[in-house]
């Protein structure tokens, strides 16, 4: 039995060794999460020297998000057979690995080959590196340690298109990849220094075959699916009909194999608890939203106001400020907080965002942005800390890496479903408002005839005068689309309130077996 063992755990790291071991491992997953966002930006030039496409050039992105998604609900599994510090450490030094090949590459398969590989030994790294600063910080700053580690995993994709932007412009795009190799070797050797002597116990259970290759076709379809639904119109394309029947019969047999199976692959149980039922709803709902903010604010900036990717990035990456220095203060304080209060704050601060977001017109200074999603950074220190306390809360130290690297698995499914969903419904939107407001432009109408004749005082005469009024109802379609996406996200934030008020205290710190 191992209850002895778990009764008497290595004490908490102090002082220096905390602060180092703290650093390690935020920077293992400020990498790995940096890493989802930092080649966006950088997509067209990466097509453009591998010469493929920039809609090919893509698949750098979802091929990542593929293997990622799919690794990360392993997590639980592979640490228990594994260990939990080994597993984190080959995690972070395979990646640094994919990532040097990554810059190696010399064509698009090759490079979406690479991605792939990034993506799957990056899955324990964010789950394990919450795991193992709530393992060994002692009980009375186990809410800073969620702090830090929420702050890494949010600011972290917030810097990628800023830092991308810059390093493609000012060196190569290879240099995204190349600057992990430091970060990864500083992280995997001050982890393994650490904590190769808190190791957690090994179990040599099973493997579950039919469970992974259902979680790997169910998963894999469905990213699929997301990743390339608006390119091929959603369901009028029999392949996205194929991918969507097919995530649907995997995912359905996975549950049920799971919730039968003696050693499963993912630990489906962990939804009797009532407090990680509730609190992952409510954080794969936030991420939704946020997410869905975050992609549709900076494509809003470059095609309705005419900003450049840089600028974009300059105006969306406020939104860190005011979560960075607020985190570690909530962190400390938060076995003094009401978890569900703060979080309903959390969800009213985004609603009114959304609100002001949607307030926007085309001659919103850059100022007023800024000042709007710095004010949105409030929110984000207070969502995820508390979230993460309510999820783990109850959950036994030995069932923390499944817990994480689970919840972790719906948040990383949230921002996929985000990315297509709000994307869809933006451009939708788009085409209905062109329509309607080109009913509107006809010869007899005065708007028009007054307008025609400002063009034609600058020289602008015929077809194009007719192209500039096409690309003017453009602009003020998606500006109206825009209004309505935010509109949408702000009313859904504010019904989440009532979501994370199922959950039931006493929270308790995480990961020290409290109460439900």
């Amino acid at each position: 039995m191992s209850e002895p063992q778990q009764a008497a755990p290595p004490p908490p790291l102090h002082g220096g060794a905390l602060a180092l071991m703290t650093a390690a491992v935020a920077l293992g997953t400020f990498m790995e999460v940096l890493d989802t966002t930092i080649v966006n930006v950088s997509v067209p030039h990466i097509a453009g020297d591998l010469a493929a496409s920039t809609t090919q050039g893509t698949w750098t992105i979802s091929s990542y998000g593929l293997a990622a998604a799919i690794a990360v609900p392993l997590t639980g599994w592979a640490a228990k057979r594994v260990g939990q510090v080994r597993l984190f450490v080959i995690s972070v030094l395979l990646f640094t690995l994919a990532s040097v090949l990554c810059g190696f590459a010399h064509s698009l398969p090759e490079l979406v080959a690479f991605r792939f590989m990034q993506g799957l030994v990056s899955g324990p790294m964010v789950p394990l590196s919450q795991t193992l600063l709530l393992a060994n910080y002692p009980a009375a700053k186990k809410g800073l340690a969620l702090a830090l580690w929420s702050m890494t995993v949010v600011v972290a994709p917030i810097c990628g298109p800023l830092l991308g932007g810059w390093i493609t412009d000012n060196y190569s795009w290879p240099w995204i990849f190349y600057i992990n190799v430091p970060v990864g070797l500083f992280a995997a050797a001050v982890s393994w220094r650490l904590l190769r002597d808190r190791e957690t116990e090994t179990v040599k259970q099973p493997i579950d075959v039919v469970g992974m290759v259902l979680l790997i076709v169910g998963v894999g379809a469905l990213q699929i699916m997301l990743d390339n639904g608006n390119d091929l119109d959603w369901f009028n394309s029999g392949f996205i009909v194929t991918m969507g029947m097919l995530a649907a019969v995997a995912l359905s047999f996975l549950v049920a194999w799971e919730l039968t199976d003696d050693h499963p692959i993912v630990d489906l149980s962990l939804f009797k608890s009532r407090n990680f039922l509730w609190g992952v709803v409510s954080l794969s709902l936030g991420m939704f939203c946020f997410f869905g903010s975050t992609v549709i604010f900076p494509l809003w900036l470059q095609t309705v106001k005419g900003y450049t990717a840089t600028w974009a990035g300059v105006a969306t990456a406020p939104v860190g400020i005011l979560a960075f220095f607020l985190s570690p203060l909530i962190g400390k304080n938060i076995h003094r907080i009401n978890l569900r209060m703060l979080t309903s704050f959390a969800f009213m601060v985004f609603g009114i965002t959304m609100f002001w977001f949607a307030s926007f017109t085309l001659e919103t200074a850059l100022n007023q942005l800024v000042v709007a999603r710095l004010f949105q950074g409030i929110g984000i220190a207070c969502f995820f800390i508390p979230l993460n306390q309510i999820i783990l809360s109850g959950i036994g130290p030995e069932r923390m890496a499944a817990a994480s690297g689970l919840s972790n698995f719906f948040r990383t499914l949230s921002g996929s479903f985000a990315t297509a969903i709000v994307t869809y419904i933006w451009t939708k939107r788009e085409i209905f408002h062109h329509a309607r407001l080109t009913e509107h432009v006809t010869s007899a109408s005065p708007a028009t005839s007054s307008y025609l004749g400002q063009l034609d005082q600058l020289g602008i005469r015929g077809t194009a005068a007719y192209a500039q009024i096409d690309q003017t109802i453009t602009q003020q379609a998606f500006q109206i689309a825009t209004s309505e996406v935010f509109w949408m996200m702000g009313v859904i934030f504010l019904a989440m309130i009532a979501v994370v008020w199922l959950t039931r205290p006493p929270f308790g710190a995480a990961g020290a077996g409290g109460g439900h």
